[in-house]
């Protein structure tokens, strides 16, 4: 049994990762922030996958849903929008995860500012123009 954190993109179901997707639709339990996380992205789920929104939950219960499937042996997609390096708050529940024991994978989304940039048609950097991007919150 194993915990996949997976980046679930900018908002559109079809712009995850290959491999994120795939995940998705191999495990029989996905947890995700339906407040961020498209409603269309869980149309990856497989058939009869209990599918638990956690905008609502704390961390606590959270946990308590992914050791529930530990103890059943079934593998978890745990969705967060965009990437899982910016604003996931994965750090936490990982931390929890490995006190108790409970693998994990983690696998990157397609942030937002790529998105956008891609929306708009434009790059991020130019040379003579501009060299960093800063993301900041």
């Amino acid at each position: 049994m194993t915990v996949h954190f997976i980046g679930a993109g900018p908002g559109a179901p079809d712009l995850l990762t290959l491999r994120g997707r795939d995940l998705i639709a191999a495990c029989p339990v996905c947890l995700y922030a339906g407040s961020l996380v498209p409603e269309g992205v869980l149309a990856h789920c497989p058939p009869g996958a209990r599918i638990v929104n956690t905008a609502s939950l704390s961390l606590d219960e959270i946990i308590a849903e992914i050791a529930a499937a530990h103890a059943a042996g079934q593998d978890v997609a745990r969705l967060h929008s965009g990437d899982l390096s910016i604003w996931s708050a994965m750090g936490e529940q990982l931390r929890r995860l490995r006190a108790l024991g409970i693998p994990y994978s983690v696998t990157p989304g397609v942030p937002s500012f790529s998105a956008a940039a891609a929306a708009l048609e434009t790059e991020l950097t130019l040379p003579g123009l501009a060299q960093t991007v800063v993301l900041t919150r």
